[in-house]
């Protein structure tokens, strides 16, 4: 048999001399047939050692050292994560949320700038920080466009950026802040479109900085205060593209209320004035409805001056579809059963706490066409408007959209 053909080879032992041929032939034999049947035997009985071992039969001393043969190492078909190109990092990247996504970015100098791409910071939701300073700052950094977050508590911001902020759309309501942070927000905005303020303390530097977003078209300040009437005519003199405002509640004067109807856009659809009730008069309203002849939805409530003599300029509201009076105790029930007729329009009417519940089914059977006291709570520029208690608390929305990067708790 060749060598080539042999698996095994024998290798005699170093301290023993060979015996002779023939002796060592019918050693071998011992009548198996063949000089290699003994070792193809054990490799056949016994599992294939993983390194060379001796195996002895016969005699002491006497030995054959089975060998495997070498197999050749299979090259790795994989890719490093290194050789991998940006674009493709990018790609995985987005689809992490944003703990992992800051996770990745700790890991070396690469991944760093790739995670705080401003491709991937589109539309982030800080809802739900404890101190929400530090991310914020970090955030408007990455180019963010759209940024969501209510009810933050932020004690300082050293923003120090020169370049002007991509912000598209930012809500801030209820959130507490210095004054000094928030304008370093606001005066770095040029292309707001949608901002909420709500409940937050401003001054006329911020105003006038909100005067330079002349596409603004959903601005919501209700409940803020610090700042004069002359700043918000300036200011609502040139968001131009206003569609929506509300600016209820607010620790307004008379010369503020006059403010608001003599600079409104004509393009505005919505206005929430509600809350003036010494402030806003008739006279008011015929400004209101002369320069803003395209009002969809009304609210003004809480307004004790307006009587039902105001309906009749109300009347020139063709498009007018919801209209809210709660509150307004001198306009007389007898009065709103006319009301449907002048407004054929009308669709929903808010009257609460005027209007008995003893009274309503009256009211609705004057009024088949039209949903009365069916939304309490306003949704006018709100970024979040709650229909129900407590869906403000469940809807993470913002303008009827959701951010892409959310905090998980």
């Amino acid at each position: 048999m060749s060598e080539a053909s042999c698996p095994l080879q024998e290798l005699p032992c170093l301290n023993v001399q060979n015996p002779p041929r023939s002796k060592r032939k019918s050693w071998l034999s011992g009548g198996l047939g063949s000089e290699s049947t003994p070792t193809e035997l054990l490799l056949q009985r016994s599992p294939r050692p993983k390194h060379p071992r001796l195996l002895s039969r016969g005699k002491e001393n006497d030995f054959v050292l089975a060998r495997r043969s070498r197999r050749r190492k299979q090259s790795s078909s994989g890719v490093s994560w290194d050789h991998l190109p940006d674009e493709l990092l990018l790609r995985i990247y987005f689809c992490l949320p944003l703990q992992d996504l800051l996770r990745v970015s700790a890991v070396c100098k690469r991944w760093n700038r790739l995670a705080f791409d401003e491709s991937l910071w589109h539309s982030v939701d800080l809802e739900g920080l404890t101190h929400t300073g530090p991310a914020l700052q970090r955030v408007l950094k990455t180019g963010v466009r759209r940024l969501r977050c209510p009810r933050a508590f932020v004690e300082e911001l050293e923003f120090t950026e020169t370049g002007p902020l991509r912000l598209v759309e930012l809500d801030l309501s209820s959130s507490i802040m210095p004054t000094s942070a928030l304008q370093s927000i606001i005066c770095g905005c040029r292309q707001l479109q949608y901002l909420s303020l709500e409940a937050l303390q401003l001054s006329d530097s911020i105003i006038s900085c909100l005067a330079k977003n002349c596409n603004l078209l959903q601005l919501n300040l209700s409940g803020c205060s610090g700042f004069s009437a002359a700043a918000l005519a300036d200011m609502l003199g040139s968001c131009c593209s206003l569609e929506q405002v509300n600016v209820s509640w607010c620790n307004f004067s008379r010369e503020h209320v006059q403010s608001v109807v003599n600079h409104l856009s004509p393009s505005v659809t919505a206005l929430n004035l509600s809350g003036y009730r010494e402030s806003l008069t008739l006279d008011d309203v015929k400004v209101l409805v002369e320069r803003c002849p395209d009002i969809q939805t009304l609210d003004l409530s809480d307004s004790t001056l307006l009587m039902a003599d105001s309906f009749p300029v109300l009347k020139q509201l063709k498009n007018l579809r919801h209209l809210s009076l709660s509150r307004c105790y001198h306009i007389h029930l007898a009065a709103l059963s006319d009301l449907g007729k002048m407004l054929p329009s009308l669709s929903f009417l808010d009257v609460f706490s005027f209007v008995q519940d003893s009274q309503l089914a009256a009211l609705k059977k004057d009024m088949p066409h039209v949903s009365i006291n069916s939304r309490p709570f306003s949704s006018v520029a709100r970024p979040t408007p709650a229909s129900r208690i407590g869906a403000s608390q469940l809807d993470q929305t913002m303008w009827n959209r959701q951010c892409r990067l959310r905090v998980r708790l």
